[in-house]
């Protein structure tokens, strides 16, 4: 009876994809992103190097960007060029990749993993405040618990990766983007910034010849990154962490980006499956486990209800793009523009002696972080020329500023809560 009923499921797969195929039609011109410039997002690419003979600074790193003037400067950084380049390096290497594929699983990739698998059980030993969260769709409190601990463990993680035992001092460098990719302890919130911070991570650990490009790129995404967005899941529905901004970063997702662009890249080759295909929920079941891109959208459907037109219109919109080849070079140009190269995301970075910024530092280093992370004097001023709260979301993008936004996970289990159902998430409308 079992294998009548997945002959049936894969026969009833077999035609939707035959009908994918069949009902291919151009995309939107109306509809489908417009590309910002005609230059190569990636132009600048630089893919990232082992460094030798570091002459580490006293300094730990910190963020530099507080103004336009300082933002131009990252714009011909070494930081940036490396962070297009491991960008770019990751993207072709999933290129034609499922999850599922056999990748290459080196000794440090496996290293890795331990380590976010120590995360995770931090999670579970780490339960949600329940008096805070009978009355709060906000922020969980115990999540504040959970930072402080993955901060005090943090060293002896990374000890425990091939060849840092005995560099203390790279270890230290390496500590702040790697807690910092976990989410932010005051705001109890996440966003495209942190996702950002693990990249910058793995991007050191490359540098420091922990991780090697290209040989490990499949591994690094579809292992290692892939396993950092399942435990920041759990984390999110557990502490029911705000989205940082009004509604992340165009309506992708209210927390993440780059598991769509790699994603698109995954799919790029396939023969059947068109960026129409999310529409479908059994295409999507089918090949959530495979792609990060359908995995992602089956994500959002299990806890929002009605289309995605509502919720996602960025996602909508770009499911009417023809190939994902072209979804792929559409999110690169978006990544580069609108995460990159905007003042209320990038401030966010932290530079140090391994991701250089590439100018001297001029500024008073005695400027404090506000509850929102923004750099401001001791007298609670800003600095001249730097960004003033809500600016992104008037833009009508994500920020860590403005009204905090209550998570859809917490507003999915107290409607679970109220009506009495056994389901772990309801799906609920979008906030």
């Amino acid at each position: 009876m079992a294998e009548i009923k997945s002959e049936v499921s894969q026969g009833l797969l077999a035609g939707k994809l035959r009908s994918v195929r069949k009902d291919d039609t151009p995309a939107s011109s109306t509809d489908a992103p417009k590309p910002q410039s005609s230059k190569d997002p990636l132009e600048d690419a630089k893919t990232p190097t082992v460094v030798q003979n570091v002459k580490y600074s006293d300094v730990l790193p910190h963020k530099r960007i507080v103004t336009q003037e300082d933002m131009d400067q990252f714009q011909k950084s070494p930081a940036l060029y490396e962070l297009l380049g491991m960008i770019r390096s990751c993207n072709e290497s999933v290129r034609d990749k499922k999850l599922t594929d056999s990748v290459e699983e080196g000794e440090a990739i496996q290293a890795v993993l331990r380590v976010l698998e120590q995360v995770h059980e931090l999670v579970r030993d780490t339960p949600r405040d329940t008096d805070s969260a009978s009355t709060s769709r906000f922020g969980n409190p115990a999540f504040r618990k959970l930072y402080e601990k993955i901060r005090e463990r943090t060293d002896g993680y990374l000890e425990s990766l091939p060849g840092l035992k005995d560099q203390p001092r790279a270890r230290q460098e390496l500590a702040v983007y790697f807690y910092e990719s976990w989410g932010n302890a005051k705001r109890i919130d996440y966003g495209s910034g942190m996702e950002l911070n693990f990249v910058c991570w793995l991007l050191l650990l490359v540098k420091l010849g922990v991780l090697q490009l290209p040989r490990d790129g499949a591994a690094v995404v579809l292992r290692v990154f892939w396993r950092y967005i399942t435990v920041m899941r759990d984390i999110q529905s557990t502490y029911w962490l705000e989205p940082a901004g009004s509604h992340g970063v165009w309506g992708l997702d209210d927390y993440h980006f780059l598991p769509f662009l790699w994603g698109a890249s995954q799919l790029s080759g396939h023969r059947f499956l068109r960026p129409k295909s999310i529409h479908d929920a059994d295409l999507v079941e089918e090949c959530a486990r495979d792609y990060m891109y359908f995995a992602c959208i089956q994500s959002i459907n299990s806890i929002k209800t009605e289309s995605l037109r509502w919720h996602s219109p960025m996602l909508d919109d770009i499911s009417s793009v023809k190939t994902w080849s072209k979804v792929n070079e559409g999110m690169i140009k978006m990544y580069r523009t609108e995460v990159l190269s905007k003042l209320p995301i990038a401030q966010h970075i932290y530079f140090g002696t391994l991701l250089d910024f590439g100018a001297p530092e001029t500024r008073d280093r005695q400027l404090e972080e506000d509850q929102h992370g923004h750099l401001i004097h001791a007298d609670g001023s800003t600095p001249h020329g730097a960004h003033s709260h809500g600016e992104g979301q008037a833009a009508g993008w994500g920020d860590c500023c403005g009204i905090p936004i209550p998570s859809v996970f917490a507003a999915a289990e107290q409607a679970k809560n109220q009506s009495g159902e056994k389901r772990a998430i309801r799906r609920v409308p979008f906030d």
